[in-house]
């Protein structure tokens, strides 16, 4: 199987860096592993939203995007369960 190529979205970088650092380091590591694997335990499609999917990480949420046809994970947003969503 194709590994994906992950892309970011200028913003979800920005949220990212807001984290702590052991929250980082944990984002970061799902984000990698959705390479290989972009339908993880877990995830789910969000209603209403095209191809848009999310993980959990602990108490933090990734927004993501899946292009099969090119291979290619936008990651859309990063953020805490309460402010993921508005």
């Amino acid at each position: 199987m194709a590994s994906y190529k992950i892309k970011w979205k200028t913003s979800a970088k920005k949220e990212l860096k807001r984290l702590d650092k052991k929250a980082i380091i944990r984002l970061l590591e799902a984000i990698e592993s959705l390479a290989n694997n972009p339908y993880p335990a877990g995830v789910k499609k969000l209603v209403n939203s095209g191809d848009s999917y999310r993980i959990r990480v602990g108490e933090y949420r990734i927004i993501y995007e899946i292009q099969s046809s090119v291979l290619i994970i936008y990651i859309i947003k990063i953020g805490s369960r309460q402010n993921i969503y508005k």
